[in-house]
């Protein structure tokens, strides 16, 4: 999305920036072509197949990246520079600096230009404060209100997108491979649209009072959501994620991928699948199975391999989740009992362990407390194909020394632990 122009951008860059970007590519280049990084592909194909790897380690500051490259750090002025600028600088401080196991790829994507309508209702937001909280008035009141709604569609900008990835091209000629990768949802769980469609309260409500009002909202979600696969798989714009980051974290690295038959237009046999359940996170594990399940289950089922959670611990849902097909990956968050999901996982699974993002959230970050938090829970999933992802950050306490010591406090501990 940050690489896609917007529908009406003009899409252009001036000498002083097209220079810029090209400085910035030929050093992501250089890094790019290290024997490290191909050593690191290799490790997440191990992993990924659930061989035993020392645990490994990635570090997304997220909404802490502001402090690490600041707005007046940037040196391109129109906006779809600026935001090529900051892909490129944060490559940079990934493989010069961070030096996690995120492989630095000699490839910039450009997104589409598109626009997706709605469900033909809306909900309206009430913040309380900027970038803080907010309350929202659902947009479905009542069970008559689904006669309202309508399955969202996907209006692709092909001219705005094929000359903004001609311009990349041109730009990063010689340095980056320029490719084309649609990303069009981030998670298929559902419980998300849910959740604002009705409200949070009136779900849990609707389970006991409506329960079949439930049903019909949510077989109306996952058939939207059906139908919006089947239309980007027959419009030829899905795009292989077998070597890039996926949620719940860690990269997606396989030879499993794409699947037989694969003829060059992605299908979604094809990708790793995701689905989450963070807005449940209060409901019994026999409501979750009744009510939501089920309609995430024939989502993910058209995907070649599949992971699964958010922020919500799983532990007591495991019972239900473990009958995905083709589950490989399974979060386990801040909020989960990690000795309990070692014990269901085993080296069944991949591990993608999230420790606490507070312990990075101030100006001096507690070393001998983030070491001791890493080695009781390497500890108590030895034996696990682990991934220790540290990610969901909304600061790092304007510090970005505390990314870099987090990381490489996480490797040492990460080395003491390896099989």
């Amino acid at each position: 999305l940050y690489t896609a122009a917007l529908p009406g951008e003009e899409v252009s860059l001036s000498d002083g920036e097209r220079r810029l970007l090209r400085e910035l590519a030929g050093r992501v280049a250089r890094l790019a072509a290290e024997p490290r990084q191909e050593q690191m592909r290799r490790l997440w194909l191990r992993h990924n197949r659930l061989e035993p790897t020392r645990p490994l380690i990635i570090c997304d500051p997220e909404n802490g990246w502001n402090e690490i490259i600041r707005a007046e750090d940037l040196l391109c002025t129109s906006r779809l520079a600026r935001h090529w600028e900051m892909v490129l600088r944060k490559e940079l401080f990934w493989g010069e600096r961070m030096l996690d196991d995120r492989p630095i790829e000699a490839v910039f994507p450009i997104g589409y230009t598109a626009a997706a309508s709605g469900y033909g209702v809306e909900e309206r937001y009430l913040p309380n404060s900027p970038g803080g909280s907010y309350s929202w008035v659902p947009a479905l009141e009542r069970r008559a209100d689904l006669d309202r709604l309508r399955p969202p569609r996907i209006q692709v900008d092909h001219e705005t997108t094929s000359r903004t990835l001609e311009l990349a091209r041109e730009v990063f000629a010689g340095l980056l491979s320029v490719r084309l990768r649609g990303v069009w949802w981030w998670s298929l769980g559902l419980t998300y649209d849910l959740v604002l469609l009705r409200g949070m309260q009136q779900v849990m409500l609707d389970m006991i009072d409506s329960p079949s009002f439930v049903h019909e909202l949510m077989a109306f979600l996952m058939e939207a959501a059906s139908s919006k696969l089947d239309f980007l798989e027959a419009s030829g714009l899905l795009s292989l994620n077998n070597d890039c980051y996926l949620p719940p974290g860690g990269f997606g690295h396989t030879e499993e991928l794409p699947a037989e038959g694969f003829a060059g237009q992605v299908r979604t046999a094809d990708l790793w699948g995701f689905a989450e359940s963070q807005e449940t996170v209060g409901i019994s594990p026999e409501m979750f199975a009744v009510f939501i399940f089920p309609y995430q289950k024939r989502l993910l089922e058209r995907f070649g391999l599949a992971s699964y959670g958010c922020c919500e611990p799983l532990e007591r849902r495991w019972e239900v989740i473990r009958d995905l097909p083709r589950l490989r990956k399974v979060s386990v968050s801040a909020f989960a009992d990690a000795a309990k999901m070692a014990g269901q996982l085993q080296d069944r699974y991949c591990c993608c362990w999230k420790p606490h993002p507070a312990d990075l959230a101030v100006p001096v970050m507690n070393q001998e407390a983030v070491r001791a938090k890493l080695r009781r829970t390497l500890h108590v999933t030895r034996g696990c194909r682990v991934e220790v992802l540290m990610q969901d950050n909304h600061t790092i306490g304007g510090n970005p020394q505390n990314v870099i010591d987090w990381v490489r406090i996480a490797r040492e501990e990460a080395e003491r632990a390896a099989p």
